[in-house]
């Protein structure tokens, strides 16, 4: 049986739990192949419980699907562990979760250098979350990381910890100033922390491909967005790996013959966290509505989003990038009460008319939104399960949008609830 692939079509946040969610009960496998815990998933279940999850694959909420945290997810031993507890408490089970060796840790060095390092570059900070995910990936590329399985062989553990600290110590304390960090400390802490995680670490590219070969349905999660890939994002703005559906063959062990659905995810308007240019930003009391009626505040973070309209430029290129099949509409809801509603056709870059992503960092910083206008809807949509059921002029909204995009609107998002949905082509 093919895997499927969620990925966000634009800056992340853009429902990407939900879309899970409504899957989730159809797939025995629901992995996470990318990030770390700078992203969430909001999940609400039947029952209006809502659930922020940061590193665990929002699947662990369906009974009977196995969760996995891939090799290509950077992990905060302490912050999974948090996680699981505290899904624990309010009665989840998580004995279905597992965890790649070969995924990398985040060490209390990457933390530090993050933090440290975002400060001192003032202005010209890039917005990171300050947990690690960076210096951990940038580590992974240097060959100098600390892997999940360094965890079950303690000397291996100490020695690359070592020598790890014994480089990155000399920037903190020579560099910015700082105390410098215990190795003994951190061993300690770690060995802990293995005692508790090693009944979950798995081969996952194993029981991935033999789930596959059961004929059993695998779904391939990413954190972030489009925007935000690390070689198709508006560099240097970016996450430090792939989002893009690319990364998910690479980031969980299944090959890219495997996979036959790429589901984008795209919010009726658009969203932004952290530095980095965005045409179709609203500083006005537009954007102000948008921000409050659609409760934009990161569930990581905790900072307000930037909001502006539904950029079609934005999602032409995510359609391209991540071969997308169908398309996930989130948030239509909040739309209504609109008299307007704009899209973003093409950008104005220097007087020039664009409708495909600049080429250039330059570019894409001057663009400037051309603007298609459509007649809004007053009606409220959140209890409409089809599409005849939505007014008019938000059907023709939808169907715009999937015309400029190029594929298919697949399922449209009408709420915050799990049954908030309107299917119009089955995903699976």
């Amino acid at each position: 049986m093919p895997a499927l692939v969620l990925i966000g079509a634009q800056w992340g946040d853009e429902g990407k739990g939900k879309a899970t969610d409504l899957l989730g009960g159809r797939v025995q496998y629901v992995v996470r192949y990318q990030g770390g815990n700078n992203a969430g998933h909001t999940v609400v279940t039947p029952d209006g419980e809502k659930y922020a999850l940061h590193l665990i694959p929002s699947g662990i909420l369906t009974p009977g699907c196995t969760s996995v945290i891939g090799n290509g997810v950077v992990v905060n031993p302490q912050v999974m562990l948090a996680e699981m507890d505290g899904l624990t408490q309010r009665g989840v089970d998580v004995s279905n979760l597992k965890l790649s060796a070969d995924a990398h840790l985040i060490m209390p060095h990457h933390i530090a250098l993050d933090k440290v390092a975002e400060r001192y570059l003032g202005k010209a900070r890039i917005g990171t979350t300050g947990r690690g995910i960076g210096p951990a990936y940038g580590d992974k590329v240097a060959r100098i990381g600390i892997r999940v399985a360094d965890l079950l062989d303690p000397g291996i553990f100490r020695a690359k910890l070592d020598v790890a600290l014994r480089e990155k110590n000399q920037v903190l304390v020579k560099v910015y100033n700082r105390k410098a960090i215990d190795a003994s400390e951190v061993f300690d802490e770690y060995m802990a922390y293995a005692e508790r995680i090693a009944p979950h670490i798995a081969d996952t590219r194993l029981l991935l491909n033999k789930a596959l070969e059961r004929g059993e349905h695998v779904l391939l999660e990413g954190s972030q967005g489009t925007l935000l890939d690390v070689d198709h994002g508006t560099y240097p703005f970016v996450t430090s790996s792939n989002p893009t559906s690319g990364g998910a063959a690479s980031g969980s062990g299944i090959g890219p013959n495997k996979i036959d659905t790429v589901i984008g995810i795209l919010k009726a308007y658009t969203t932004r966290v952290g530095s980095g240019p965005f045409p179709t930003e609203l500083e006005d009391e537009f954007g102000e509505y948008l921000r409050k009626a659609g409760g934009e505040v990161g569930v990581t973070t905790g900072r307000n989003r930037r909001c502006g309209w539904f950029d079609a430029v934005i999602a032409r290129y995510a359609t391209r990038v991540n071969g997308l099949t169908d398309i996930f509409l989130t948030k239509l809801d909040v739309l209504s009460s609109l008299k307007r509603v704009p899209i973003c056709v093409a950008y104005d870059v220097d007087g020039e008319r664009c409708e495909d992503m600049p080429m250039t960092q330059t570019g894409f910083h001057h663009a400037k939104p051309v603007y298609e206008y459509l007649d809004g809807w007053w009606e409220d949509i959140s209890e409409c399960r089809s599409f005849d059921d939505l007014p008019k002029n938000a059907q023709t909204y939808v169907r715009r949008i999937e015309e400029l995009s190029g594929t298919r609107v697949s399922a449209i998002g009408v709420g915050p609830g799990r049954e908030q949905n309107v299917v119009l082509h089955d995903l699976i």
